[in-house]
């Protein structure tokens, strides 16, 4: 099985798991096109060793990137830049690099990462 995201103007509707030859008999009458997306693909690699397809597995909301042949999430804030390699958004301080005992979240009014409490 594969999975596969519905794609009208660029935004991703939804995402399916079906067999390609499903594709063969399906008749699908909505404004758009059926583009095959890799759950194991993430930031443009395969978690098993294998191909990664399209950069990120594909979300609903998220873009795809017909030039780029990518899936592209939704940018979380504004002040986060795109990573052209990998196809995920950064924010522009790195999330702390603790001993991992503290978790933080993004302050996009300072931008800065607050320890949560």
């Amino acid at each position: 099985m594969a999975h596969f995201a519905k794609v009208v103007d660029g935004i991703v509707e939804k995402v399916i798991v079906a067999e390609l030859d499903f594709f063969d008999s399906f008749v699908d009458e909505a404004p758009g096109e059926w583009i095959q997306t890799s759950y194991n693909t993430y930031g443009g690699e395969h978690s098993k060793g294998g191909t990664p397809l399209r950069k990120n597995y594909a979300g609903i909301g998220y873009t795809y990137d017909s030039e780029r042949d990518a899936f592209i999430a939704p940018q979380p804030y504004a002040s986060w830049t795109l990573n052209s390699t990998t196809f995920l958004w950064e924010p522009p301080v790195a999330y702390p690099d603790d001993d991992m005992s503290q978790e933080y979240t993004w302050n996009e009014t300072t931008k800065a990462w607050d320890e949560i409490t």
